[in-house]
């Protein structure tokens, strides 16, 4: 009989399956896996799935998945959730390094949260005009880890994410890869709030950290804020970005916040129907 242990888990709402697959692989596309376990209703259900996999130059490696069965460069809720798996299975100790197509990610594991350090972020672009139907929207671009765009908005609750996200995502700017797309607001010195339409899910999540990341780093570089920057996401959560900027590039870029063991068990066949 079909069986394959997993671990669901969350950070800040975003929900993620873990599998560890240093022991044995999964059968078979997986793609098709993936898009199959990520079901709502008729399976395990969960933005994303992460595979553990060895390695001979940090403690582990992963493969992330969106829900849609695309392997993306980096999450960075997923990578506080990767980090605290490791840790409880003990693959890993509390201090730890890990390979994602994005990188070497560092990783801390402290009391209630788990501080990863990103990869350096590139391609910032302070102003980018994006044409959204009739109407254009400006906004700025930066790649932390995975490419986003950042609108700054006065009312986040009436934004219509998942409409002006989706023509963010696939506007011809950011063709062939597409981007994320997030609508941001400052409330203070170190006081944001953030909502985030993801590329893969192709819906508003409750959290994304690359893009709460990208909303700090960007409302620092235009002088808005200071670090560290607490975000408070769409499902409630707040994250806490570090960073540091010399006027022309960003450097030391951490993003802290919850990373949160659900359940765990074992796949069986119906899973996959």
């Amino acid at each position: 009989m079909y069986r394959l242990p997993f671990v669901k888990m969350h950070a800040s709402g975003n929900d993620f399956i873990i599998i560890d697959t240093r022991q044995g692989q999964v059968q078979g596309d997986v793609t098709e896996f993936v898009r199959k376990v990520c079901r709502q209703h008729y399976s395990v259900g969960a933005d994303g799935l992460i595979l553990i996999q060895g390695s001979d130059t940090a403690d582990f490696r992963w493969q992330f998945f969106n829900s849609d069965g695309g392997e993306v460069e980096m999450c960075g809720n997923g990578s506080r959730c990767a980090a605290r798996f490791a840790y409880l299975k003990g693959i890993a100790g509390k201090s730890l390094r890990f390979e994602t197509l994005a990188g070497v990610i560092h990783a801390e594991i402290m009391d209630g949260t788990v501080k990863v350090q990103l990869t350096a972020p590139r391609d910032f672009q302070p102003e980018v005009s994006v044409k959204l139907g009739a109407w254009t929207r400006e906004g700025s671009f930066l790649n932390t880890g995975v490419p986003h765009v950042v609108y700054f908005v006065d009312d986040l609750e009436t934004v219509d994410v998942v409409s002006e996200g989706s023509l963010t995502r696939y506007n011809e700017l950011f063709r062939p890869s597409g981007t994320n797309a997030n609508f941001a607001k400052v409330l203070g010195r170190g006081e944001m709030a953030v909502r985030t339409y993801e590329r893969g899910v192709e819906g508003e999540t409750l959290a994304c950290g690359t893009g709460a990341t990208a909303a700090a780093l960007v409302a620092g570089a235009k002088g808005l804020v200071d670090s560290p920057v607490r975000l408070t996401t769409q499902g409630g959560s707040v994250l806490k970005v570090y960073f540091g900027w010399d006027g022309s590039e960003f450097k030391d870029v951490f993003l802290e916040g919850d990373a949160v063991l659900v359940y765990q068990g074992a796949l069986e066949e119906g899973a996959l129907l």
